[in-house]
């Protein structure tokens, strides 16, 4: 490495952030920028360690350890410590093709599994990832690179999200002609109307569609095949299928009240709020949080997004609660590195919560028993239930109710954010491709490809609800594979 005992010299340093009570008052992007200086410097602490697990990119004991597209950390690292970042990018560009997405959502596995992690705090990958990213769009290095030429086949691909949109860019590099259908209005998928602005500006999401669009990819918005595009147009137009359809079916609460108005899938709640950001539209009355106590049902990113998008829309309270236990504040003895640290983290919705209202909004080991509504069918209260976990009859954990522990919390607004439960059933089914356990569409892990000869499926409608880098490797892999069926070998990594 450049400095071989960077390590030793620097402190682990992280962008600052704006304050929250100032950034609770807008949409942007709350962190800030860093010092060509300090960015150098940080990454003068990626060691020469000899197996870096970093890139590695597999999965111990169901959980991601390293990048799962194989970044190539340490290189680029050592190229920014030089002051090459056009060639730092290049390296970045290897593996993937959204570095700009990744560098604001992922949650760093890479840096989970940094060897330096192991006993001291690790090198900030995701932070010099994104700084290398906005350097080659400030510079002028990421522009529109069109296929020298064009093969006479077309490939359809159904869904605009991470996984639609790197199996898209590999498969136009490759010289097809590429169609994206998306059901939506804008393409982008949870990029767009997934993920909010604060946490991933649409105006970034909408710059890398727009190079997409001039490097010759076709995107067709409005378009839900199955329903007003039938499946036999899309067979006999293309000559292969992309199947990104997102695991788009949320996980339901089906306690009493659920019916009321007020009680909504976080997904759509987000979604709206985009909207009315985007375009003006105001939402429905009982999708704004203005004035509203808040009642969050999920503890992960879906949630935390909740939270502080209620905060921007004006509520009165919010309280997100978590059915599991509070992880502890240290890698506990069961989880040890190179796997992803489970430790207690305060993410930037809950820092606002406690910023304004005086404390972390989260409430473990609780759940929502009834929801309470008004003379007039809408939500005025939620009754949850603290919960203890333990194992039943067949040794699987299970949750119990704790009697005595009920409590009524006053809640116009509830938003379910408890996970998705795989595809929806319909384009599968005509397809007729096969469907896993989980109900996710079944195909091989390596090539994405199903039973179906010439349709593949990547994302989360085949391996489940993930993060969005899992998204961007599988659409990868389905690319690379799909370029093979069609052309009998292929050139793409």
């Amino acid at each position: 490495m450049g400095k071989p005992t960077g390590f030793l010299e620097y402190e682990r340093e992280t962008p600052p952030d704006r304050p929250p009570r100032q950034r609770v008052r807008d949409w942007n992007e709350f962190h800030l920028a860093m010092s060509e200086g300090s960015l150098r410097t940080q990454a003068a602490r990626c060691m020469d360690c000899g197996i870096p697990f970093c890139h590695t990119g597999g999965l111990l004991r169901g959980g991601a350890v390293g990048c799962p597209i194989n970044n190539l950390i340490p290189e680029w690292n050592d190229l920014v410590y030089r002051g090459l970042w056009r060639e730092a990018l290049e390296r970045l560009e290897l593996t993937n093709n959204f570095p700009e997405f990744t560098g604001r959502v992922c949650p760093a596995p890479c840096e989970g599994s940094c060897v330096l992690g192991a006993n001291a705090p690790a090198v900030t990958i995701k932070n010099i990832e994104n700084s290398v990213a906005e350097r080659g769009w400030a510079e002028g290095w990421i522009a529109p690179r069109p296929p020298a030429a064009r093969t006479d086949k077309k490939v359809a691909v159904v869904g605009s999200g991470p996984a639609g949109l790197a199996a898209a860019a590999q498969l136009n590099q490759a010289g097809h002609s590429v169609v994206v259908f998306e059901r939506n209005d804008r393409p982008g998928g949870l990029l767009m109307y997934g993920i909010p602005n604060m946490k991933l500006d649409k105006q970034i999401v909408q710059r890398r569609l727009d190079l997409l669009a001039r490097e010759g990819i076709e995107f067709r918005t409005g378009v839900e095949v199955g329903r007003n595009y039938p499946v036999q147009k899309l067979r006999e137009e293309f000559d292969a299928i992309v199947l990104c359809t997102g695991a788009s079916r949320p996980r339901d609460l089906q306690v009493e009240g659920r019916g009321l108005k007020g009680v909504h899938f976080a997904v759509d709640y987000l979604t709206a709020a985009t909207r009315r950001l985007l375009d003006g539209a105001e939402p429905p009355e009982t999708a704004d949080a203005k004035d509203k106590d808040v009642v969050v049902i999920g503890g992960g990113d879906t949630g935390t997004d909740c939270v502080a998008t209620a905060i921007r829309q004006g509520c009165r309270s919010v309280v997100q609660l978590e059915i599991l236990p509070e992880p502890p504040p240290q890698r506990a003895p069961d989880n040890p590195w190179p796997e992803w640290p489970r430790v207690n983290r305060m993410d930037y919705g809950q820092e606002e919560a406690a910023a304004l209202f005086g404390r972390d909004p989260r409430i473990y080991l609780t759940t929502v028993k009834r929801f309470v509504g008004d003379a007039e069918g809408r939500l005025a209260q939620a009754l949850t239930v603290k919960v203890r976990w333990e194992k039943d009859a067949s040794g699987r954990f299970v949750f119990r109710e704790i009697p005595g522990t009920e409590e009524s919390r006053p809640a116009q607004l509830a938003l379910l954010a408890m996970g998705f439960l795989g595809p929806e059933e319909d384009l599968p089914e005509q397809l007729a491709v096969e469907r896993d356990p989980r109900s996710n569409i079944k195909a091989d892990p390596e090539s994405c490809a199903t039973g179906v000869p010439g349709v593949f499926a990547a994302g989360d409608c085949r391996r489940g609800q993930s993060l969005v880098v899992w998204a961007i490797r599988e659409g990868r892999a389905a690319a690379r594979e799909c370029d093979r069926y069609l052309m009998g070998a292929t050139a793409l990594p």
